[in-house]
């Protein structure tokens, strides 16, 4: 299991408990790639292939929501405990830098 640290202290990943479903989800979307790649071959309809892309960007973007929801909520916070356990804010603005750039990335 992966874990973060903190100041020496080692937690899993926020995801790690859904983990299993995101592997699940990601199984899914990748049979979905799959999928498209067998129209574009079949010389499927560009609707119908347009259709099945925007289904993926949507799968992917809930995936990706979550893992970001589970960064601020499990990783985020952590760092806060722990600043404020130990006085020093470094982790804490390193984790919100973390997760501004995902964001930012997410956005582009």
């Amino acid at each position: 299991m992966t874990t973060e640290t903190y100041s020496g202290n080692t937690a899993p990943y926020g995801y790690t408990a859904e983990k299993d479903a995101y592997l699940k989800r990601l199984r899914r979307i990748e049979g979905q790639v799959r999928g498209i790649a067998r129209m574009v071959e079949e010389d499927k309809y560009c609707i119908d292939i347009l259709t099945q892309v925007a289904a993926v960007n949507k799968a992917l973007h809930a995936v990706s929501m979550g893992l970001l929801e589970e960064h601020i909520s499990h990783c985020v916070v952590g760092a806060a405990q722990e600043a404020q356990a130990s006085g020093d804010d470094s982790a804490v603005e390193e984790k919100v830098r973390e997760a501004t750039a995902a964001i930012g990335r997410l956005l582009r």
